[in-house]
């Protein structure tokens, strides 16, 4: 892993820095070596979760919302749910990125 890199657990937002899904916002929802689990609820649901090397993502937050206490805690979670909240943050970082 990149030293440089910040520590990514699982439930943290990340986003794909390389792939035919470049740019895309993920949740962590898993990890397996040097490969991270990631889903969105969308193109990659919680049933068919995308699979991506470390050094292919930046972490974007450590999120502290309802949704991601429950990937933290093993409890069910919707896709509807994943979609809502990183839809939530894309708006957050596109405003971020005009405003400033």
């Amino acid at each position: 892993m990149n030293p440089a890199q910040p520590d990514i657990q699982i439930s943290d937002v990340v986003l794909s820095t390389a792939g035919h899904d470049q740019g895309a916002i993920f949740y962590v929802i898993g990890m397996e070596g040097e490969y991270l689990i990631l889903a969105d609820g969308k193109g990659r649901s919680l049933e068919k979760p995308k699979r991506k090397k470390r050094r292919h993502i930046q972490k974007v937050l450590r999120s502290e919302t309802r949704v991601a206490e429950k990937i933290r805690s093993g409890d069910k979670v919707l896709n509807g749910e994943l979609r809502r909240d990183l839809a939530y943050f894309a708006r957050e970082m596109q405003a971020n990125n005009l405003g400033g």
